[in-house]
């Protein structure tokens, strides 16, 4: 059989179990800081872990979005790249070529050899 099927095999119940492990930490510190913090500070009740899990879910909906694919997602870095891609084909070849030199300049990162835009390859 082909080794790409063993290793997908074997990496594919692995990823599982550690997005499940993820989870269940993720969901008992969001527990435990809640029923150490809320109750002293607000007099808010405790919640149990089922219930901390359904505010992480609560939370990434209201404020992660849902990622559906093809949308950067709502707030504003979704909207900054969409500005910026529109920007961008918008712009001509020299235009886009002056705003690649001015990034790098300014940021000190250049294009490597052989890369669009790059230095020649020889020495």
């Amino acid at each position: 059989m082909n080794p790409r099927f063993w290793k997908f095999l074997w990496i594919a119940p692995a990823a599982l179990v550690a997005m499940a492990l993820f989870l269940t930490l993720g969901t008992y510190v969001v527990m435990r800081l809640w029923n150490w913090l809320t109750p002293t500070l607000f007099g808010w009740h405790t919640v149990t872990f089922w219930q901390a899990l359904g505010l992480l879910g609560l939370v990434r909906i209201l404020f992660g979005g849902l990622g559906l694919p093809g949308r950067a997602g709502p707030g504003f870095r979704g909207r900054m790249r969409d500005r910026m891609r529109d920007r961008w084909e918008r712009m001509s070849a020299e235009e886009r070529e002056r705003f690649k030199q001015g990034m790098f300049g300014r940021y000190g990162a250049g294009p490597t050899p052989g890369e669009p835009g790059g230095g020649s390859t020889s020495a």
